[in-house]
């Protein structure tokens, strides 16, 4: 039997009517508490459209697929809200291009998992963070998650929506993923075996170096990637302000409008036309005071006459 989500959850809301498709796509990263359905009908809570979440404690190494009853309530679920184009984000244990073998061993089992999971909830896309050199060289890293990913390949045998997005990161310590040259060669030997992209973090790439506080710094930045990589290969933004400065190589997200990047930034997204209608998700600090504010920010940008 189906989920009873009438009954109270921490997220319970009057859904409505069906989602335009032309309305733009703004969600964030909601809490499965309770269990995954109530993912989406928090998103519903706070006025999203779409929404990112985990599909398992993303500090265990093993986790399950879900059974009949949850799948049934989370497809049910689905409906009812009219979520569009959900992402589901991979655990942060997991390093595809780790040089240690036990390491890197549980990273592809537990990606295996992930997609498995991705598969049975009919997700759209699974965001990960492609990994960490260690010691190792760059080069070396990259290969062995070209590998990991190659052997996906009989996972994606079925006919499936979902896409596996390589996470822009803000090159902390030995990561990589930091700079569009690392993206394209993940991307350029991957794209024939497995669906592959990219999904930009705003907080990761200005971190990385990547100047998008304004609309030039933006056009100058769509430039790069499309000779590099193919804005084609675009597909999801991860939408976050800065506590740290251009170049600093340091995650750390902050309040749209309270960091280093500015609000200016989201509103050039908002109304781009290569930007405006990928879908956008949220993984500011203190989300159940400022998401549905910042998701209701983000829609007035979308409604406001071009500037661009």
């Amino acid at each position: 039997m189906l989920l009873d989500i009438t009954k109270p959850t921490p997220y319970m809301v009057e859904i409505t009517t069906e989602i335009d498709a032309t309305v733009p796509l703004i969600g964030a990263h909601t809490s499965t508490q309770g269990g995954l359905h109530n993912a989406l009908l928090h998103g519903a809570a706070i006025g999203a459209t779409t929404i990112q979440l985990f599909t398992n404690n993303q500090r265990q190494w093993v986790g399950k697929l879900p059974n009949k009853v949850a799948l049934e309530g989370w497809h049910h679920a689905l409906e009812t809200t009219s979520m569009k184009q959900v992402m589901s984000h991979a655990s942060y244990l997991i390093n595809l291009g780790s040089n240690k073998e036990p390491l890197l061993a549980k990273s592809r089992n537990a990606f295996v998992e992930e997609v498995t999971r991705c598969l049975a909830l009919k997700i759209n896309y699974l965001n990960f963070h492609p990994g960490a050199a260690t010691g190792d060289s760059m080069e070396a890293c990259l290969d062995r998650i070209v590998e990991s990913l190659w052997a996906l390949k009989p996972l994606f045998q079925q006919e499936t929506t979902l896409r596996l997005l390589v996470e822009t990161t803000a090159g902390q310590g030995s990561t990589v993923g930091h700079s569009f040259e690392q993206l394209a060669y993940i991307i350029d030997r991957v794209k024939e075996v497995v669906p592959i992209g990219v999904c930009i973090d705003t907080c990761h790439i200005f971190a990385a170096g990547y100047d998008i506080r304004t609309l030039d710094r933006w056009e100058d930045t769509l430039t790069k990637f499309e000779s590099i990589v193919g804005l084609h290969h675009l597909y999801a933004l991860h939408v976050n302000d800065s506590m740290t400065p251009l170049g600093s190589r340091k995650d750390r997200h902050a309040n749209l409008g309270n960091g280093e990047i500015g609000m200016a930034c989201f509103q050039t997204i908002m109304q781009h036309p290569k930007l405006r209608m990928i879908p956008k998700y949220l993984e500011t600090p203190n989300g159940a005071t400022m998401w549905t504010k910042e998701i209701q920010r983000l829609q007035s940008f979308y409604l406001q006459p071009d500037v661009i």
